[in-house]
C-alpha cells in the first residue's frame, strides 16, 4: 500500500495535493516532511487522529474519534506497546487494547521493508483483521502492583547505570592506578569510592599512613606518566562521585518497594519461594483470570521454548527470563538441585537443565498463586514423592 503525504498548510497553493513532486523527506528519523512549495515542514502523522498524542488534546482527539468509529463495539486498538501515557489514556476511557509484538508487524513487511506511520498503522489493522482471535487483550494489574512494577524495572535502570558506571571506573583504574583494584574487591562499596576520592592518585595513596595501605603501595608497580595520571585521575573522581549518588538511591527505592510489596494479599505466598519476593510478584502481576494454566504463563515469562524447523534443520530458541530464578533455587532447595544434576547427568546442557528447571516452578508457582497458597517445602516433597513412578 503506498500512501503519499500532502502538505497540511492552509496558505499552501498546493495544500491536500499528493503525487505533484512537492513533497520531499525532511528528517527520515523524525519521520517529518517539507513540502517545496511553502518550504514548511510537517510531521508524517500531521492530519490524523495519530498527530501530537504526548499532548492532552491530542490524546483526547485519539480517543473521541475512536468512540465515533464504534468502539468498543466495532472498533478496538492495536498497538505495539503495553505501557505509556497512551495506554493509560485509552483504558481509563475503557477502549479495548491490544498490544502487538512489533516482530509481528515485521513480518507482514514488504521485501522492501518500508517503515512510515501509516504503512505500520495499516499493517497493524491487518493482523487485527486476521488474528484477532489469538491477540490478548491488555487487562492492567491492580494500581498496587502497577506501582510495584514501576518502582522495580526503575530500580533495574538505576542498577544497570551502577554497573555501567563501575565498568568505567574500573578501566580507568587500569589504566593509571591498577593498585586500586588489588586493594578492594568491589568498587561499588561507599568505602572504595570514599577512598578513591580521598587519594585519587598512587602518590597520594602512597602517603597515607595506614599501614596496610602503605605496605601494598611501597611495592614496585608499573606507573603510568604524569599527563595519563593526571587525565585520568580527573576522570576517575568524575566516575566515582556517581556511584557514590546512585547507592542510597537504590536502597531508598529497596525500601518502598518492600514497602509497597508488604501491602499486597500475595506478598506472603511470594516471599515463601526462594530468591522470589518482589519481584515475583512485580512480574507476575495479581489478574488470576489473564491466564488458564501454566503454559501461557510459560510463554509470557519467556521459559517455554519456541520451536524453529527448516527442512532436516531443527533448533529450539531459548530464553533466559527464569532461569536466574532457577539456578539461584539450586542453593536453597536441595530437590531442584537434584532435577538439575539429573539433567545433567542425561546429557543437557547447564542452559537446558536450568531452563527445565525454571518450567517445573513455573507449574509450581501457578498452582500456589492461583489458589493463593504459600511454598512449602515439605508438602511438595511429600506430593512429589507420591506421584513419583514406582518401580516394578
Amino acid at each position: 500500500m503506498a500512501v503519499k503525504p500532502f502538505c497540511p498548510n492552509p496558505a499552501c497553493p498546493d495544500k491536500g495535493q499528493s503525487g505533484r513532486g512537492t513533497i520531499s523527506i525532511h528528517s527520515q528519523k523524525k519521520r517529518r516532511y517539507r513540502c517545496t512549495t511553502c518550504r514548511k515542514t510537517f510531521a508524517a502523522t500531521r492530519g490524523t487522529a495519530l498527530y501530537r498524542l504526548h499532548h492532552p488534546v491530542g490524546l483526547m482527539v485519539l480517543v473521541v474519534t475512536l468512540l465515533c468509529h464504534g468502539c468498543p463495539t466495532q472498533a478496538i486498538v492495536i498497538i505495539e506497546t503495553n505501557r505509556g501515557l497512551l495506554i493509560t489514556a485509552l483504558l481509563e476511557a475503557s477502549l479495548p487494547v491490544y498490544p502487538v509484538n512489533p516482530k509481528t508487524v515485521d513480518r507482514r513487511r514488504t521485501p522492501a521493508g518500508a517503515k512510515t506511520d501509516i504503512i505500520d498503522a495499516y499493517l497493524l489493522a491487518r493482523t487485527g483483521r486476521s488474528d484477532l482471535a489469538d491477540l490478548r487483550r491488555l487487562t492492567p494489574d491492580s494500581p498496587l502492583v502497577a506501582e510495584l512494577t514501576a518502582l522495580t524495572r526503575g530500580q533495574n535502570t538505576l542498577i544497570q547505570s551502577q554497573t555501567r558506571l563501575v565498568n568505567q571506573l574500573t578501566a580507568c583504574l587500569k589504566a593509571y592506578y591498577p593498585v586500586a583494584l588489588e586493594l578492594f574487591g568491589k568498587l561499588r562499596q561507599p568505602t572504595t569510592l570514599a577512598f578513591l576520592q580521598a587519594f585519587p592518585t598512587p602518590e597520594q595513596a602512597r602517603a597515607a599512613s595506614v599501614a596496610r595501605t602503605h605496605d601494598r603501595m611501597s611495592q614496585p608497580h608499573l606507573r603510568a606518566d604524569p599527563a595519563v595520571t593526571r587525565t585520568k585521575t580527573r576522570l576517575m573522581l568524575t566516575l566515582a562521585a556517581q556511584p557514590r549518588v546512585l547507592l542510597p538511591e537504590i536502597a531508598a527505592y529497596d525500601e518502598e518497594i518492600t514497602r509497597l510489596f508488604r501491602l499486597h494479599s500475595d506478598s506472603r505466598a511470594c516471599a515463601s519461594l526462594p530468591q522470589a519476593g518482589t519481584r515475583l510478584l512485580a512480574e507476575w502481576g495479581d489478574d488470576r483470570g489473564r491466564d488458564t494454566d501454566a503454559a501461557g504463563v510459560q510463554a509470557l515469562a519467556g521459559a517455554a521454548p519456541v520451536p524453529f524447523q527448516s527442512g532436516n534443520f531443527a533448533k529450539a530458541h531459548r530464553r533466559y527470563a527464569l532461569q536466574q530464578f532457577a539456578w539461584q533455587s539450586t542453593r536453597k532447595e536441595a530437590w531442584a538441585l537434584t532435577y538439575y544434576q539429573r539433567k545433567r547427568r542425561a546429557g543437557k546442557s547447564h542452559a537446558m537443565a536450568v531452563r527445565a528447571l525454571a518450567n517445573q516452578w513455573v507449574h509450581l508457582i501457578y498452582a500456589l498463586w492461583a489458589k493463593h497458597e504459600t511454598y512449602d517445602p515439605a508438602t511438595f516433597l511429600a506430593a512429589q514423592q507420591a506421584h513419583a513412578p514406582r518401580a516394578a
